[in-house]
């Protein structure tokens, strides 16, 4: 018979904001990393980190951003560049380049490159003007496809996938197999935690004929 263990009930209507945030960051684990590249209209660079981040649909290939601008309504770096130029590049975070990372998460002012503050090589984007940062396992070069004004100062920001670099060591392009241990991703966690991804299993799905043979077996075994 199986165990149910009790949970306790939050009505998010009673909670405030950071209490939500909060529940959130430590129930919807692990969330993937997307560090964010732009440019601003008069062409200098920007990088973030985001980790309410998530692809979405494949047909058309859509990931979506969701970004918390300033109390007083003005944009961060990262949203104002994408409105103003329609282009970015999301970066997966693996765990080598953690520390760099981070540091591209402090509030610098938009006079500071971060990029150049965390000691990162990039390249020229190859189908948008944002830049592409060597170190990340794989980069998707996107194109601004809707804003989403959800609040005052929060924004998800859906952007189409133009292309996508993924290291060489870790992709078979005859097939399309990406080796999962090589990417070698990080997620976020609640707090200040992150997650390796080291620790992997398959599971394969079923089809209905299998289910139902397995079924058969079951019952024909406790007959």
């Amino acid at each position: 018979m199986t165990n149910h263990k009790q949970h306790t009930h939050f009505d998010f209507a009673k909670l405030t904001e950071r209490e939500r945030y909060k529940i959130l960051i430590g129930t919807v684990i692990p969330r993937p990393i997307a560090l964010v590249t732009t440019v601003s209209k008069d062409g200098k660079p920007n990088a973030g980190p985001f980790s309410f981040f998530n692809v979405l649909t494949h047909d058309p290939a859509i990931v979506a951003i969701g970004v918390e601008n300033y109390s007083d309504m003005r944009f961060k770096d990262t949203a104002r560049n994408i409105r103003e130029t329609g282009e970015f590049t999301v970066h997966i975070c693996d765990d080598a380049l953690v520390d760099q990372m981070e540091v591209c998460a402090i509030k610098f002012g938009p006079e500071v490159d971060e990029l150049s503050e965390a000691g990162l090589v990039t390249v020229p984007g190859q189908m948008v003007r944002s830049p592409r940062i060597l170190a990340a396992p794989a980069a998707l070069e996107c194109r601004r496809h809707t804003t989403l004004q959800v609040g005052p100062a929060r924004e998800i920001i859906l952007g189409e996938v133009l292309g996508v670099h993924v290291r060489s060591d870790a992709v078979d392009p005859a097939n399309l197999h990406i080796d999962q241990q090589r990417m070698d991703a990080v997620g976020r966690m609640g707090g200040h935690t992150y997650a390796r991804t080291r620790d992997q299993f398959d599971i394969k799905t079923l089809t209905k004929e299998e289910w139902a043979l397995r079924q058969q077996l079951s019952n024909a075994a406790t007959a």
